[in-house]
């Protein structure tokens, strides 16, 4: 798969390190899918509608060439949703495409993945866990009652049961579609992400203690260590730790 960056990003035109796919996710070994669809980006922000374009595009993408996967019969599947070698969706599990399924992942029974999501390879997605809209880049663990929307999970994250991200701002009464943009801050400098919606991004080898809920727009730096708490928010840079 070969991509530009299709998206629009109102971050300062010098790109802090920090915003950058590569900060968070290794890409090596993830598949050409992944490793292109990062490469291509130049800001996390960028991620979700390069990721959309694909799958709302799959075969010009190349999403299809290895759809060789297992669908169990009694799974739940609409839409388009590509199933890699190796990889299967058992019965009981519901998949509201375009989904991408990769090499080697495996959606459970009782598992919800829904639309505009890539389940990267080696992914176990277990009962109770709803992703929607998110990028899982490979070995992460949702094992447990959680929810992750509008993020990008790096390789190896391990999701707790009743965590959740959280990606709309609430200033006021909630609107669907949602119209007030999300902004971080770094360095004291606010900056602009061009979504709406806009959950977390959570670097390679992070895991997130039962109960954890972050804020809209958290981004934790890789090997980052987070102690049980109700509550996490904002920019963590690599290997952090949270108590």
């Amino acid at each position: 798969m070969r991509l530009s960056n299709p998206a629009f990003t109102a971050a300062a035109s010098s790109v802090d390190v920090r915003l950058t796919p590569g900060y968070y996710i290794q890409p090596a070994g993830l598949g050409a899918v992944i490793e292109d669809l990062l490469v291509a980006c130049r800001t996390v922000f960028d991620i979700k509608a390069a990721m959309t374009l694909a799958l709302d595009a799959p075969d010009a993408a190349g999403l299809t060439a290895d759809a060789r996967g297992v669908i169990a019969p009694g799974a739940d599947v609409d839409g388009t949703v590509i199933v890699q070698a190796g990889a299967r969706i058992e019965a009981g599990a519901r998949v509201c495409g375009p989904v991408l399924v990769c090499s080697g992942a495996v959606v459970a029974r009782g598992a919800l993945v829904r639309d505009h999501s890539v389940i990267g390879p080696d992914c176990r997605i277990g009962c109770g866990a709803e992703i929607a809209r998110s990028l899982l880049a490979g070995g992460c663990f949702m094992k447990h009652q959680s929810f992750v929307g509008d993020s990008v999970l790096g390789r190896g994250v391990n999701i707790g049961a009743f965590c959740s991200t959280t990606g709309l701002r609430c200033t006021g009464p909630v609107t669907e579609p949602a119209v007030e943009e999300i902004s971080i801050t770094l360095d004291g400098q606010r900056i602009r992400t061009g979504q709406t919606k806009l959950g977390a991004v959570v670097g390679d080898g992070v895991a997130l203690p039962a109960g954890t809920i972050l804020s809209p727009g958290t981004l934790i730096g890789p090997g980052t260590v987070i102690y049980p708490r109700n509550q996490v928010g904002g920019v963590l840079p690599s290997g952090s730790r949270v108590r």
